[in-house]
């Protein structure tokens, strides 16, 4: 895969991104767990962090761009509801990991991840209209939600003083990221087994082809 890039393909350019952010994220820890050279680990932590943005969305852009309903015709929304999942869930593991005085970055990557998440969610469902069937019928898309708001809201109050709720709040924020995924993966494919989903939207955009040449 390395051998080409070529931009028109989100797996070619996902492993491009992943290939960038992997050694640099190793190194950022490696140096910092070990104390060695200060510079390489500011280098390497800066690198991560600007192709952290791209590792959390490229996966959307490569569901997006298939045959599939829900994650084809959500294209827009689709990378805002992973990277907001993302970020709750990166917000999770710093409150599982760090202690309550050093954990107040990952409380508030928390909230606005979370607070992305479903925002991105609840417009992606209202814009698909009864494309979105599979989606509002997702029990792992509501657990999702219901657990990244919990997490969030646990973590920037009780899990301010109590380490035990900031633990419970992260183990919360990551269940539901991985929620989410499985639920956008379930829905996806039960609009692709579904004939009114695969129809309907061509039928839409056959007709706004005609309208579009009747005008012209």
């Amino acid at each position: 895969m390395l051998r080409v890039f070529k931009v028109t393909s989100p797996m070619s350019v996902g492993t491009w991104i992943l290939s960038a952010y992997g050694p640099q994220a190793v190194t950022a820890a490696v140096v910092d767990v070990a104390g060695l050279s200060p510079a390489l680990g500011r280098a390497a932590t800066l690198g991560a962090a600007l192709t952290g943005p791209a590792v959390a969305t490229y996966t959307a852009a490569l569901i997006c761009d298939t045959a599939v309903p829900v994650w084809h015709e959500g294209y827009r929304e689709m990378p805002f509801l992973f990277a907001g999942s993302a970020v709750a869930a990166a917000g999770g593991l710093g409150l599982l990991a760090a202690p309550l005085s050093e954990a107040a970055p990952a409380r508030r990557a928390a909230l606005l991840g979370a607070a992305v998440e479903c925002v991105a969610a609840a417009r992606m469902e209202r814009r698909l209209g009864p494309l979105a069937e599979p989606l509002r019928r997702s029990r792992l898309l509501r657990l999702g939600e219901a657990l990244s708001l919990a997490g969030a809201l646990t973590g920037a109050t009780v899990g301010r003083r109590s380490r035990i709720a900031a633990v419970a709040a992260g183990a919360a924020l990551l269940a539901g990221s991985a929620c989410t995924r499985f639920g956008i993966f379930q829905a996806g494919m039960e609009s692709a087994g579904d004939p009114r989903h695969t129809v309907q939207p061509q039928r839409r955009r056959l007709a706004k082809a005609r309208a579009e040449r009747d005008l012209t």
